[in-house]
């Protein structure tokens, strides 16, 4: 794959989508660029990556095939919109910027261009997770299918799902990471010292996540093959029931969603 790929902005996200990008050696560092408007990060980039990173970025625009917006959603974009006029007609316009529409990038391109909005997963270095995306009407999932998969896994969904995926699906390993510390503290709480608590509630989130797709069976399932009349499992469900957990964590998921739909509106202010 010889593709040109130039990132507009770089920070954490896009040093973690560069990250696995050149670990899995899916591009070469020649075919990447990155232009950041602090100048310390884009000496970092250079020098932790070997690969060019500076302001300047006019011969960038001009070369590369894959086109990706990381900035904040707070930022000029306008101003991005701007700079991207002297790009090749062709390259692939790929959006990292939380909560900013297809249909707004659009206007403020003013001319019909390829478009992929992405909410890249946290999880990158890992190969797992799911990153989401969304294409207009003249972007094609095989011009990007390469590089989406080069840090993780992808999922194609309709635009008005995406503000959901993200709160759902990218902010997911927040609530598992929640969920590992509260039940390694629950050991400690019972006696257990705390290096062999978490080693036991690590390796059962794994095993678990592991059991449900080895068997394809609903959880409820195996709840039910794991809990016998009257035993130890069936009264801790008994507790975790009562308790306000599911409840919470639905909670969590909808507050997460707003919040991706608020900070598209503040960026329009």
């Amino acid at each position: 794959m010889t593709k040109r790929i130039h990132f507009i902005g770089g920070g954490q996200m896009v040093e973690a989508i560069i990250r696995p990008l050149l670990a899995k050696q899916i591009v070469s560092k020649e075919q990447l660029t990155v232009a950041d408007i602090n100048t310390s990060r884009n000496v970092y980039l250079q020098e932790t990556y070997q690969i060019q990173a500076q302001a300047e970025q006019e011969e960038a625009l001009q070369q590369a095939d894959i086109l990706v917006i990381g900035v904040r959603p707070q930022d000029d974009l306008a101003a991005v919109a701007q700079e991207l006029q002297q790009s090749k007609p062709e390259a692939v316009i790929v959006s990292i910027v939380a909560g900013v529409t297809i249909e707004k990038l659009e206007a403020l391109l003013g001319v019909p261009r390829s478009i992929v909005r992405v909410i890249p997963n946290t999880l990158t270095d890992t190969g797992l997770g799911y990153s989401g995306a969304s294409l207009n009407e003249l972007a094609k999932q095989e011009e990007v299918d390469f590089f989406l998969t080069g840090f993780g896994k992808v999922m194609y969904v309709e635009e008005r799902l995406i503000d959901v995926f993200t709160g759902y699906g990218v902010a997911g390993a927040n609530y598992v990471y929640y969920f590992i510390e509260s039940y390694t503290d629950a050991g400690v709480l019972a006696g257990l010292p705390r290096e062999q608590a978490w080693t036991i509630a690590l390796e059962n989130t794994i095993g678990a996540a592991a059991m449900l797709k080895q068997t394809g069976k609903h959880p409820r399932e195996l709840l039910d093959i794991n809990n016998s009349a009257g035993g130890v499992g069936i009264h801790a469900l008994y507790e975790l029931n009562a308790s306000d957990f599911a409840a919470g964590l639905q909670r969590s998921v909808l507050r997460a969603v707003q919040r991706t739909t608020e900070l598209g509106e503040e960026g329009e202010k």
